[in-house]
């Protein structure tokens, strides 16, 4: 009951993060209906291709081992003759063998789980559990890999036992021929029965592939509290983000400092976006853009700017008029000239504006030049 509530509760679909730890642990993707029906192809196509091969090397490996020379009976060596005998079937013998670790490595490549994974060889102590092992055996999955061993057992018996029927007639007339091609016959219906089988493995496997994968993807399904945790491993704690916090507006604040302490006055939106603006007449021709942040930058470079006692205007559409139209180190745009220039003639004057309790003039912006938070024009 607990195992049934438990899988209920897995209801979101596994993070990359999960999927990976569990190709790390050695639960990928895989079917032994696959790796069988490519290995049985194989042996098919060793069959056909290098069938007649194999059956002369035997007979000649046959009548080799049959035939002695009076040099053998004086001074026989075993060994030496044994591999003279081999030798003879080497050939056949290593291309099954290429063609079956093909099949073995192919399996895995197309389901994408081909690799070596270090985490499947770690010591695990439910693997040598016996309750772990007779609980798996009566678990669902156990019943459904028997039932699955059934329904292969029954199909592939199937189709052996039509194929034989089929063939019963060419199977009888083999007594009444010679040995050579008596031998050539049953070559033939062996390889067809071969290649029949392989094709029925691999209907199996067809169905079995699916099958593997909805299954694995239950397993790695997550509960709610799950992903949470595992989201805030990922972003990790709130102490970690504020110290990365804190450590981006040092850096920020340290080259902001350098920046605002040439700024002839600073814009703001009015906590969101700051601007600082350079404008010396006689050196520069327009007001330069020297730094612009939002966020924690901006914090900054209003802390630099207090430090450094450069005027500190709050002018919002402005700010991010300028925010969202230049890059540090240029110019501002052409078509904010006009208002720029008016905060400068009361910046230059400051000091009388104060004393005469002038206000800071009111500026107007092209239609163009007015954008939301965003950076939207509107």
């Amino acid at each position: 009951m607990a195992e049934q509530a438990d899988r209920d509760q897995k209801t979101e679909d596994p993070t990359d993060k999960k999927k990976r730890d569990a190709v790390g642990e050695g639960d990928v993707l895989q079917s032994r209906e696959l790796a069988a029906a490519l290995v049985i192809a194989m042996g098919a196509v060793w069959l056909v291709g290098m069938g007649p091969m194999i059956v002369e090397s035997i007979m000649t490996m046959l009548a080799e081992a049959l035939r002695f020379s009076p040099a053998d009976l004086a001074d026989f060596d075993p060994a030496s003759r044994a591999l003279r005998l081999a030798a003879i079937v080497a050939l056949p013998v290593a291309a099954l063998f290429g063609l079956t670790l093909l099949a073995a490595l192919v399996a895995p490549a197309m389901l994408g789980s081909l690799g070596f994974r270090g985490g499947a060889l770690g010591f695990k102590a439910s693997r040598i559990n016996p309750a772990s092992g007779i609980k798996r055996i009566f678990s669902t999955h156990g019943l459904v890999e028997l039932l699955k061993s059934f329904a292969k057992i029954a199909l592939i018996g199937a189709v052996g036992w039509f194929v034989l029927r089929g063939s019963g007639d060419r199977i009888l007339g083999i007594g009444r021929q010679e040995l050579g091609p008596g031998i050539s016959e049953l070559g033939s219906i062996f390889v067809w029965l071969v290649v029949v089988m392989a094709g029925a493995l691999l209907v199996i496997a067809m169905v079995d592939v699916p099958a593997q994968f909805l299954q694995r993807m239950g397993r790695l399904r997550m509960t709610k509290q799950e992903v949470k945790e595992e989201g805030k491993q990922s972003e990790g704690s709130p102490e970690l983000k504020a110290a990365i916090r804190r450590k981006q507006f040092e850096m920020a604040r340290g080259s902001a400092r350098q920046a605002v302490a040439e700024a002839t006055v600073i814009l703001v939106n009015p906590t969101h976006f700051a601007v600082a603006l350079r404008y010396r007449p006689g050196y520069d021709a327009a007001p330069v853009l020297l730094a612009r942040g939002r966020g924690a930058l901006a914090e900054a470079i209003r802390e630099a700017a207090g430090e450094a006692q450069v005027p500190i205007l709050s002018y919002p559409a402005l700010a991010r008029a300028i925010y969202f139209t230049s890059r540090t180190g240029d110019i501002i745009r052409e078509d904010l000239y006009i208002a720029v220039a008016t905060i400068l003639a009361f910046v230059f004057n400051l000091d009388r504006a104060m004393a005469e309790g002038v206000k800071q003039p009111e500026v107007e912006l092209p239609a163009e030049a007015v954008f939301d938070e965003e950076g939207r024009r509107g």
